[in-house]
């Protein structure tokens, strides 16, 4: 029979978290042995940017919202874990855009801030006649020559013209990434427009193909002889997301995990093995290490071993965000919240990145709006704009509540407030990113034993965290089966 397999996951995050859970379920399904897990977390607890509050009687999130339930490991994951019912859905599709002085609707049929119809836009007063005009060029325009990696405005400007970019797809990029246009690569950042853009001649006409493909199917019911199934979608739990990392915490079996561990070093044994050494002097031998930390602090362990991962580590920047929710009564709140909540490109020069309706957008949250209460979310902070970082509490709240005023008609102080600051939490995918990773790959594989997974590196939000953990657990099972010995029986 084989030793058991020492495996030691630094980072107690969500990738963190899923990579132990799925080793703790495959390594004894593929190897015939059961794991050592220890998890180190160097923070005072697990879940990492996960957290759930309350605030106005409601259970709110202050890290990720939302969990997009595309990729089936998502879905098989909150399956196993007892979470698939009830989910939480929007209750409404309708978003805003704040431009020229007020909110506009988004148009529907949209990929990532591109229209179907730009003309249908002018009505709303987000683009210009001669803006439509300009867009709709894009279905004549000659193919560009694009460089290997290109940034996002690089690939859909000088398709779609200067107001589709910078009133539709720049606070879209801000929304999801915190970032800008011009730095992001559209290969890392936002694959599948690039993969439909460069298809084609036309952008317009190749999004739009690419949306009719991935219409999701219709919600899915539990069937009544097996397993719940939950359709294609964005959803939450009703009781926060943290009840997620919660449950995935609870449901790994045999796991070591550990809070207030901060490891100190990685030092490479002759035999094949590695020591990981905290803070505190302990020392623990591992057969497989997994970095979940963010790459600034995977750098640092990484640097004594390979200097040019270290680097490519540190050349990842992260953005600074801060989650800002009020609880007004809705008696104060004069615009009708009629959808999910509004966007505000980089070009209206506001303090807000953007505004999520809580009580409105969520199934779950309609008893605290009919109790008279409306929660807002707030995002402020993106890359390059760090204001919010030399204000207090009181006066980043007052900053937003004196923008919502105008936006929303609000006329009362909000009754509730929070404000979660996340200085250094979204990982920025620049121009040059794939080949960052690919240096990354090549290193890892002169240092055999020590993985790589995160938001930092191939998808950002939960369910990209949560895909890269599920293959990369995969990966390490298949490579202990194969050196595993067989199971007498």
């Amino acid at each position: 029979m084989p030793l058991p397999l020492r495996v030691v996951v630094v980072g107690g995050g969500v990738s963190g978290l899923t990579v132990a859970y799925h080793l703790a379920r495959r390594l004894p399904a593929e190897t015939g042995v059961a794991p050592s897990i220890t998890l180190l977390e160097a923070g005072e607890r697990l879940g990492g940017k996960v957290t759930t509050r309350q605030l106005g009687g409601i259970a709110v999130d202050t890290g990720p919202d939302a969990l997009l339930v595309r990729d089936a490991c998502v879905r098989d994951l909150l399956v196993d874990l007892g979470l698939a019912e009830p989910l939480s859905r929007p209750a409404s599709r309708r978003a805003y855009v704040w431009a020229r002085g007020a909110l506009r609707p988004l148009p529907a049929m949209s990929l990532f801030g591109v229209p179907d119809n730009p003309f249908a836009l002018v009505r709303t007063g987000i683009l210009t006649v001669r803006g439509a005009v300009r867009a709709a060029a894009d279905l004549v325009l000659p193919r560009r020559r694009l460089p290997a990696d290109p940034s996002i405005a690089e690939l859909l400007r000088p398709r779609l013209g200067a107001e589709v970019f910078d009133l539709l797809v720049e606070p879209m990029l801000g929304g999801v990434h915190a970032g800008r246009a011009a730095e992001l690569s559209a290969r890392s950042a936002v694959p599948d427009v690039h993969r439909a853009v460069t298809a084609g001649r036309s952008a317009y006409l190749s999004l739009r193909e690419r949306r009719r493909a991935s219409v999701p199917a219709d919600p899915a019911r539990t069937p009544p002889d097996g397993p719940p199934r939950i359709a294609p979608g964005m959803v939450t739990l009703r009781g926060g997301l943290q009840g997620l990392t919660d449950a995935i915490a609870a449901a790994t079996p045999g796991a070591d995990l550990r809070t207030g561990a901060l490891v100190a070093a990685l030092d490479r044994v002759d035999d094949g093995t590695w020591t990981v050494r905290l803070a505190d002097g302990e020392e623990l031998t591992a057969d497989v290490v997994v970095l979940a930390a963010p790459a600034h602090a995977t750098a640092r362990l990484l640097l004594p071993h390979s200097a040019a991962a270290a680097d490519a580590l540190d050349a990842i920047p992260y953005a600074g965000v801060a989650t800002v929710y009020l609880a007004y009564r809705t008696q104060d709140v004069g615009r009708p919240l009629d959808g999910t909540g509004f966007l505000v490109p980089p070009s209206e020069d506001r303090f807000l990145v953007g505004c999520t309706w809580t009580t409105a957008k969520w199934e779950h949250h309609a008893g605290a709006a009919a109790r008279g209460l409306t929660v807002v979310r707030c995002a402020v902070g993106r890359h390059g704009d760090r204001r919010w970082q030399g204000m207090d509490d009181d006066a980043v709240v007052d900053a937003v509540h004196l923008e919502l005023a105008e936006a929303l008609d609000v006329r009362a102080r909000p009754v509730e407030t929070s404000v979660q600051r996340w200085p250094g939490a979204m990982p920025q995918y620049t121009v040059g990113h794939e080949a960052r990773l690919a240096v990354l790959d090549t290193e890892l594989a002169a240092l055999p034993g020590v993985h790589l997974t995160g938001a930092g590196y191939r998808g950002v939000g939960l369910s990209g965290c949560i895909a890269q953990a599920d293959a990369l657990a995969t990966r390490i099972a298949l490579a202990a089966a194969r050196t595993a010995e067989p199971v007498r029986s």
